[in-house]
């Protein structure tokens, strides 16, 4: 996966993502592991924030659940989450 998987997502898969203009989506953010705490494979994690559930489930088509994984990101990956997970802010404390 590594430098190339990181170049797709970066510079084509959020960007088109983005470029969609989902009513809702608030926030895209791309996180990797830090390298000393890998085992043996890199780790991504994409963290978007939505308005709403509603706002989830346009984004996805319809199931808020689902991922929304681009081909050209599933033909590098080993794997991936089948489903989202979703969370809610309780406090900002800064």
């Amino acid at each position: 996966m590594g430098p190339d998987y990181d170049r797709v997502l970066n510079s084509d898969v959020a960007p088109g993502i983005v470029s969609r203009q989902v009513a809702g989506l608030e926030r895209f953010e791309v996180w990797r592991r830090l390298p000393e705490e890998e085992t043996t494979e890199q780790e991504f994690l994409t963290a978007m924030r939505f308005t709403d559930l509603a706002a989830v489930g346009r984004f996805t088509g319809g199931d808020p659940r689902g991922s929304v994984v681009p081909p050209q990101a599933r033909a590098l990956l080993k794997r991936f989450d089948e489903h989202s997970r979703h969370y809610e802010l309780r406090h900002r404390h800064c």
